[in-house]
């Protein structure tokens, strides 16, 4: 199992709304709005790390209003 944080910066009054849309991603366990350089933190849990890029690429990225994400694997 692969865990991973997902840093999400959204366009401006876009949080809220993305939040919710995060949240339904298959791979996202949880999201949560944040303050500092980005705007919404997801925990994304996967069988392989191929999967956990596909939900940021795929869905995560995909979303209108999503301007940049960083991802950071769990190391143990």
């Amino acid at each position: 199992m692969v865990h991973a944080f997902i840093m999400v910066k959204t366009a401006a009054g876009k949080s809220e709304g993305l939040l919710d849309a995060i949240r339904e991603i298959e791979a996202v366990s949880t999201a949560h709005i944040v303050a500092g350089n980005y705007d919404i933190i997801a925990e994304v849990d996967a069988d392989e790390i191929y999967d956990v890029l596909q939900a940021v690429s795929s869905g995560i990225q995909g979303l209108e209003g999503v301007t940049d994400t960083k991802t950071y694997i769990e190391m143990g």
